[in-house]
Parts: structure tokens; sequence; C-alpha cells
């Protein structure tokens, strides 16, 4: 009996080059952010139940615990507070559960999309400035998608942005409508992020909200409420 003991050429693997990989990497981190969420706040929340019970251990018999030891624990209290906020913040924006339609406080959203990527800015050594109207409200057929126009607009400019550059990100209204405007300084360089202005474009068509893009400016137009 003659077996083959051929070797087939294998081309040398490039990791996370293939957007297929990319795409099922990406899709695992939804669920694994969920669960982290869950198994964190377990010891966060232990943390501070112990801490609240050494506080009352440390109380004099005044009631009180003592100046010097107060101020580490109220330190740790910020802090355990701080990580809690942290994981709720960066889940709402990660962790995509789809949505009714209904208003969405683009103001709010868009404060919140900057301070999520305000890491980044300082990585990247870009000046980020804002003019946000406060208080704006739209209409959604999908409200938990404004976070996505959001940051997926926000990191466009970044990715086509030098350091010490300036990224700008306006929140207005004009009469019934209400704009979000990201703009950047590479003006008519070619496009860095194809992916996500075909993303942004798809999902604008399916909800139907006006999206324009030209060089360095990306605009949204929704329905004010």
């Amino acid at each position: 009996m003659v077996m083959s003991t051929a070797v087939t050429s294998v081309p040398a693997v490039q990791e996370g080059s293939d957007p297929v990989v990319g795409a099922a990497r990406y899709g695992a981190v939804p669920t694994l952010m969920d669960s982290l969420l869950h198994d964190v706040r377990n010891p966060l929340n232990a943390l501070s139940i112990n801490l609240e019970v050494l506080a009352e251990k440390l109380k004099g018999e005044e009631g009180k615990v003592p100046p010097s030891q107060e101020k580490n624990i109220k330190a740790m209290r910020d802090q355990i507070q701080r990580v809690d906020g942290i994981l709720r913040q960066f889940s709402d924006f990660i962790v995509f559960r789809g949505g009714m339609g209904g208003e969405a406080a683009l103001s709010d959203v868009a404060r919140r999309s900057l301070e999520v990527l305000a890491h980044e800015s300082r990585r990247r050594r870009l000046k980020v400035h804002t003019n946000i109207e406060p208080d704006l409200r739209v209409y959604l057929q999908d409200t938990q998608e404004l976070s996505f126009f959001l940051v997926q607009a926000v990191m466009r400019a970044f990715s086509r942005s030098e350091a010490c550059a300036e990224v700008k990100v306006e929140v207005r209204g004009e009469g019934k409508r209400a704009v979000l405007e990201v703009t950047d300084s590479a003006g008519s360089a070619p496009e860095q992020a194809p992916d996500i202005v075909a993303a942004l474009q798809l999902r604008c068509s399916q909800l139907g909200v006006d999206f324009e893009i030209n060089a360095g400016v990306c605009r949204f137009i929704f329905q004010r409420v």
C-alpha cells in the first residue's frame, strides 16, 4: 500500500489580518464583557460590605472613625464606586442589547462617548474640542444605536488625525432637527477607516437617519424631539 507524504505549502498566518477572524474576535467581546461586569461586581460588593464593617469596628467611643483612618476609608470607598462606575460606563458602549424606537438623549450620550474615548485621544495626543448644546433629545428607531454612531464617528476622526491635531465634536439644534458633527483636520486625505464609513452608511439608511460625509466632516441629522 502506497501512502503519499507530500506536504502542501501553507501560507504564513498573519494574526488578526483576516476580516472574518476580526469579526469573530469582536463577536465574542459583548458576551465576555457582560460576564466580566457580572463577575467583577461580586467581589466589588464584598469589598464594599467588608469596608463598612471595618469602618464600624474602627469607631471610637464617640461613634466616629478617627480622622486619620476616616480619610483612608473614604478613599477606598470612592475607588470601589469609581471602578463600578467605569464598568457600567464601558458596558453601555460595548454590549449591544438592541433597543426600541423612542427618545434618545443626544447631548448626554455625546458627553459619555467622549469620556469613554478620553484615554484613546490622550494616547494619540489629540486635541478634542467640544460644543455640545445641552438637553437635546432625538427620535431613533433603535435608541441603542446612538452610542454606536458617536463612537464610530469619533474613532474615524481619530484614525485620520496625526498627533497634536484637532478633532471637533459639535451637537446643535437646528429647528426641528438635531445635528451631530465630527470634524477632523485631515481634509481630503485617503480614508483610513472605510469599514467604519460603510457601517455608518448602512445603519443610518436602515434607521432613516440622514448621514453626510465629506472629507474631514462627518454629519448626522436626527429628528428632534
